[in-house]
């Protein structure tokens, strides 16, 4: 539990510094912003069928796509990776 611990709290501590707005050794990944309906369209898919593919809710995307709300967080990195490399995200999922 030693070295569980120490990666734990080392990581806390450079959080809490970065969030000071201190420099820390870190490298922050933003993603970035999707064409939702576009990828979709690109893929040949229906709403239903890219939202089952991929596990969105159909309403969720229907909310992307009309400009409602934005994808955030670990959706954004999913569709990010979609648009990259959809065969490993569908090779992953089956």
């Amino acid at each position: 539990m030693g070295k569980a611990f120490d990666s734990i709290s080392r990581g806390l501590n450079e959080a809490i510094a970065h969030a000071k707005g201190e420099k820390v050794a870190v490298k922050l990944y933003k993603p970035e912003a999707v064409d939702v309906s576009a990828l979709r369209r690109n893929m040949g898919m229906t709403q239903e069928q890219f939202a089952a593919r991929f596990g969105f809710s159909v309403a969720t995307l229907r909310h992307w796509e009309r400009g409602d709300r934005s994808p955030q967080g670990a959706a954004l990195v999913l569709l990010n990776v979609i648009k990259r490399a959809p065969e490993a995200v569908t090779a992953a999922l089956n």
